[in-house]
């Protein structure tokens, strides 16, 4: 793999700024400066250092993003910001897309990844990827309603399929859903003639968003993250 591949695809710097560092004498390979970035380098045995950090390659990048209100889950929108201006530049560079939407004002995890065979196996249909929500309403949830909306309700045109519900009080709780339609949860509660006041997810595929991490913040998936990642891939 030529070395300004191996950077722009670590999310360490485009060509062009690999290059001008190149010129600097920043860039270097098993401990020798490199100015000719055209050279083809082993990306698990040779070790990188760019401006004085090795680099570790990644083929593939995934990103947990506690999405904030007002943002909306994609790479270019002309009318608000979107989530990926909230990582950090060399992140944008990578080509990140988020693996999945939330709607603008629903906060909460996000999984951005440049990985689109992942990302098609987590988004299929036929897979059943369970998604969670915490959840408040303006009234509250009766058990018959409850119970309703567990069944699968209309949502104009469309029965929901099963899913489940965890009340905490009796306005705020967990759902459980395997499907994703537009607004989904939102139109399910007014099926119920309720209103979803506040929407966070909390889990996607298996998933958990961490606790630690603030909104409008990110890290990197752990170990045991990216396992369940693989297991969608085989």
């Amino acid at each position: 793999m030529r070395i300004d591949k191996f950077l722009s695809g670590a999310a360490v710097a485009s060509r062009k700024e690999a290059a001008r560092a190149a010129k600097k004498g920043a860039v270097l390979v098993n401990g020798k400066v490199v100015k000719d970035l055209s050279v083809h380098i082993d990306p698990e045995n040779d070790r990188v250092i760019y401006d004085g950090r090795a680099v570790e390659y990644r083929k593939y990048i995934y990103v947990m993003l506690n999405k904030p209100a007002g943002y909306v889950s994609s790479t270019d929108d002309p009318g608000a910001p979107v989530v990926t201006e909230l990582l950090p530049e060399n992140l944008q560079k990578a080509q990140l897309f988020p693996c999945g939407r939330l709607d603008k004002y629903t906060v909460g995890l996000i999984i951005l990844t440049n990985d689109g065979g992942a990302a098609h196996r987590m988004l299929s249909p036929s897979r059943h990827v369970s998604k969670t929500y915490y959840f408040e309403l303006s009234d509250a949830l009766s058990d018959d309603d409850r119970k309703r909306l567990e069944a699968g309700v209309d949502i104009g045109g469309y029965v929901t399929k099963p899913c489940s519900i965890e009340l905490i009080t009796d306005r705020s709780g967990n759902i459980t859903i395997t499907e994703g339609k537009y607004h989904q949860i939102k139109r399910m509660a007014e099926k119920a003639g309720n209103r979803i006041t506040f929407l966070r997810r909390i889990s996607f595929a298996g998933i958990e968003l961490d606790a630690g991490l603030p909104e409008g913040k990110w890290r990197y998936l752990n170990e045991s993250e990216l396992a369940v990642i693989s297991g969608y891939l085989s």
